[in-house]
């Protein structure tokens, strides 16, 4: 951010790249671990100083929260998976020069289930128009 200031929990969402991904279905699928367990869980191939920087990063991108443990720290997601993506899908509507459009094309696409749920939803909570 050109401004210096610090993200916070309800600034825009960040994309993640690919092994910033896998740390983070980590993080989501297993909960806190060190830097070590993330190793082992994505296979033990990556070096300690690779999965170190990325969840250096994480953590500048206020993805993650380091808690110190004895010697070790373990890394924990701030947000879960859902609220990441949900995060992401708002941050795409308010991009479109459409976002009516956007949403249209969007349940064009689900599946019958999904769309069964997002039904439900809006008329258990008093949206369904």
């Amino acid at each position: 951010m050109v401004s210096g200031k610090k993200r916070d929990q309800q600034s825009e969402p960040v994309r993640l790249g690919a092994l910033e991904q896998q740390v983070m279905d980590v993080l989501w699928d297993h909960g806190a671990a060190t830097i070590r367990q993330v190793i082992t869980r994505l296979g033990g191939d990556l070096a300690y100083t690779t999965i170190a920087t990325v969840l250096t990063n994480l953590e500048r991108k206020q993805l993650v929260t380091p808690e110190r443990e004895g010697r070790s720290v373990r890394y924990a997601p701030r947000h879960t998976r859902e609220k990441h993506a949900a995060q992401l899908m708002k941050q795409a509507l308010s991009t479109s020069n459409d976002p009516m459009a956007s949403i249209l094309h969007f349940i064009d696409d689900i599946d019958q289930r999904d769309l069964r749920l997002l039904r439900d939803y809006l008329d258990r909570s008093g949206h369904s128009g």
